[in-house]
Order: structure tokens, then C-alpha cells, then sequence
């Protein structure tokens, strides 16, 4: 068989076995930098992995700070939510046999109450209010929709200022029928 071109050299002398040169360092383990600062810097360097676990650990921070935070607000919706139920519990004022239609606009939308004459002068003249709760309108005392303004505003739908009865800036009276 014939002999290696490598084997042929090293016989015919011209080229010589190298070994590689031994380092004089002590040997440690693969993958961790050295214990001294970085040369040329001046400063230690961070190992990737090290980097990666510190990124990891500020995300899972981050990440469980934004569940508290949600988990408290939705907290504060429930308490707000209650809080309405029970305030608006067996004051609603509306009748199930009233003719007339109120108007009124609210969230950008004209919305409609039924009330009967009685409820829409008081209505027009500020001493009801109209709330908005789990989808419906309820008429109810202007005391209970200060008292749900003061909870959340965004509930109340209705509730004339005392003294403005008749016309609003517009022009057109508030018990004109459409």
C-alpha cells in the first residue's frame, strides 16, 4: 500500500514532527471567563449566560408587576361594580305601564326611558336621574345619582341641573315630544 504523503515527508526528513506548545495556564473549566478584569477594558467581562439569566429575571419581574397591577384593578372594578348593585338595589323607579318616551343622549347615541307624565316633568326638572346599569336605563332620585356620580361617573346617563328646566342652550324644550 502506498504510504501517506505526511508519512513520506516525515521520512525523508524534510519536514519534522511538530507537538503543539503546552500553555503554561492552569487549565479551567470551558465556559467561564477569566477571574481577572478583561484585557484592554478595564472592566470584568459578562458572560452570555450570565447576561441571559439577569434579562430572564428582570422579564419575570416585570411580568409579575403587570399581573399585580391588573389583578388590582380588576379588583377594583369587582368592589366598584358591588358597590353600584347595592346602592341602585330596589330605587329604580321605572314603571312597566309609562307611555311617553324621554330622549336623551348618551356615550355619542340618542338612548330612550320610558316614563309617565308625572316622572318626565320631575325628570325635566331635575329632581330624577337616569343611571345606566347592566345594559338597562333606571330612573332613579337625583340624591341616588349624585351618590353613583361620586362612585363612578360614567354611570350616570341623565341628570338635569336644578333651574335649568325648559330649554337646554340649544333652543329646544326638553319635554318636546319627537
Amino acid at each position: 500500500m502506498a504510504e501517506s504523503l505526511r508519512d513520506q515527508l516525515l521520512k525523508s526528513g524534510i519536514v519534522k514532527k511538530v507537538q503543539p506548545e503546552r500553555s503554561r495556564e492552569p487549565k479551567r473549566p470551558a465556559g467561564k471567563p477569566p477571574a481577572g478584569p478583561a484585557k484592554g477594558r478595564g472592566t470584568p467581562e459578562i458572560d452570555l449566560a450570565k447576561a441571559y439569566a439577569l434579562r430572564g429575571q428582570a422579564e419575570t419581574r416585570e411580568r409579575k408587576q403587570a399581573e399585580r397591577e391588573a389583578a388590582e384593578q380588576a379588583r377594583l372594578r369587582r368592589e366598584r361594580k358591588l358597590r353600584i348593585q347595592q346602592l341602585l338595589e330596589g330605587k329604580a323607579l321605572n314603571k312597566a305601564d309609562a307611555e311617553q318616551v324621554r330622549n336623551f343622549e348618551y356615550a355619542g347615541k340618542i338612548r330612550r326611558i320610558h316614563v309617565d307624565a308625572t316622572q318626565l316633568a320631575a325628570l325635566n326638572a331635575g329632581e330624577l336621574g337616569v343611571v345606566q346599569h347592566a345594559g338597562r336605563y333606571l330612573l332613579v332620585s337625583r340624591d341616588t345619582a349624585e351618590q353613583l356620580r361620586e362612585v363612578d361617573a360614567n354611570h350616570v346617563a341623565l341628570l338635569v341641573a336644578p333651574g335649568t328646566a325648559g330649554t337646554d342652550d340649544d333652543g329646544v324644550p326638553d319635554d318636546l315630544m319627537w
